[in-house]
């Protein structure tokens, strides 16, 4: 039997991505987010999920440098890392499929030390979808201790 990877696939801007699904906590309507001054650009506030406070970061700032806009269908797909919770603000999310191993093609920018997060490229029935690991893409992000710091604070407090 061929190995799948259960993902969640989601869209910024004009491109599908997906995470794997054993990261995934929640996926939440985008609202209730409060602004934090002085955070990196791409952080848009904190989140409360469930009692618990979480930073929120704009996929699309990571990816594109630009700002996502809000919409209905934006959704926060809230993210269990090795490091911490945290929230990621995407466009759409589309749907949670399994993609078999054999069509998972390494990525030749992998080594591009600004995309280590990328895990792979899936080529599905004309669709481009890019893996992610989230626990890299959180360490990749300048600032990213600072939160941690501040939010493990906050749960001692």
């Amino acid at each position: 039997m061929e190995e799948t990877n259960k993902v969640v696939v989601f869209q910024v801007g004009n491109e599908e991505y997906a995470i794997p699904i054993r990261f995934v906590v929640s996926i939440e309507k985008m609202e209730g987010v409060t602004p934090i001054p002085h955070l990196p650009a791409y952080v848009n506030g904190i989140f409360n999920v469930r009692g618990e406070l979480i930073p929120v970061i704009d996929f699309e700032r990571v990816l594109y440098n630009q700002s996502i806009q809000v919409k209905e269908s934006t959704k926060i797909i809230v993210l269990q890392t090795d490091e911490l919770l945290i929230g990621v603000v995407v466009s759409d999310t589309k749907e949670i499929i399994n993609i078999p191993e054999g069509v998972i093609k390494q990525l030749g920018l992998i080594a591009y030390k600004k995309t280590t997060y990328f895990t792979g490229i899936a080529n599905l029935n004309s669709r481009i979808i890019t893996l992610i690991d989230p626990t890299q893409m959180v360490q990749s992000l300048e600032g990213i201790r600072e939160i941690q710091e501040y939010m493990k604070e906050q749960k001692t407090t």
